[in-house]
C-alpha cells in the first residue's frame, strides 16, 4: 500500500497548485493587456508603444514572464495584420504594424524588408485602381446594350452599375484574384518572416 499522506502534505500540495494557478492567471491577463495595448495603437498610431509597454511594466511590477506574455499579445494582434490592402486607408494600419514591429524586433534586415513591402503594397492599390478602370471601360459597350435592352422592356430608362452586373462582376473577380496573387507571395514572405524571427526571440534558452 502506498504511504497516506499527512493532512500538512496535502495542505502544501494545494498551496503550490494555488500558485501555479495564480502565475498562469498572471500571465494569461498579461497577455489579453498586450492585446489590447496593440488594438489601441492600431487605432491611434501616435501612441509610443515602446513607453507604453515599460509604463504596464513598471505600474504592474511585472515580471520578466509577464513582460513577454504582454509582447506575445502585442504580437498576436499585429501579425495576422501583415496583408493585402483593400483600399488607400488600409495602409495607415499597415504602416502602424511595421511601427509596432519595430518594437518588438529590433532586426534591421526586417525593417528593410517591411519598408520595401510598403512600397509594394502602394504599388498594389495603383495597379487595382487602374484594373478597375480599365475593366469598367473594356465592359463599357456590353453593360450599354444591357441597359438599352432593359429600358425597352421597362419603358423607361435604365443605368446599371457594373457592380450589380453578375457578369461583370465574375469577370473581376477573376482578374482582380490573379493581381492579387502576384502581390500575396510579397505579403507571405514578410509575414512569414515576422514570425520566424518572433519565435527565435522568445524561444526558451
Amino acid at each position: 500500500m502506498g504511504r497516506i499522506k499527512s493532512a500538512l502534505e496535502i495542505a502544501l500540495e494545494r498551496t503550490e497548485s494555488v500558485k501555479t494557478d495564480k502565475a498562469s492567471i498572471g500571465l494569461f491577463e498579461a497577455k489579453q493587456q498586450g492585446k489590447r495595448l496593440a488594438n489601441a495603437f492600431l487605432a491611434d498610431p501616435s501612441k509610443n508603444l515602446e513607453d507604453e509597454i515599460k509604463k504596464h511594466s513598471k505600474d504592474h511590477a511585472a515580471s520578466k514572464e509577464a513582460e513577454e506574455s504582454l509582447k506575445q499579445g502585442i504580437f498576436e494582434v499585429l501579425a495576422p495584420q501583415i496583408a493585402l490592402p483593400a483600399t488607400a486607408d488600409d495602409m495607415k494600419r499597415i504602416e502602424a504594424v511595421g511601427k509596432g514591429m519595430r518594437v518588438l524586433i529590433n532586426d534591421s534586415r526586417f525593417v528593410a524588408m517591411y519598408k520595401q513591402l510598403l512600397q509594394v503594397l502602394s504599388r498594389y492599390l495603383e495597379e487595382s485602381a487602374q484594373y478597375e478602370q480599365i475593366m469598367r471601360q473594356q465592359y463599357a459597350p456590353k453593360l450599354r446594350q444591357k441597359e438599352e435592352e432593359l429600358s425597352r422592356r421597362l419603358g423607361r430608362e435604365v443605368r446599371i452599375d457594373p457592380f450589380q452586373d453578375p457578369e461583370f462582376v465574375t469577370i473581376y473577380n477573376q482578374n482582380l484574384n490573379a493581381l492579387k496573387a502576384n502581390y500575396q507571395t510579397a505579403v507571405d514572405q514578410v509575414r512569414d518572416e515576422a514570425y520566424r524571427i518572433w519565435e527565435q526571440i522568445t524561444a526558451p534558452r
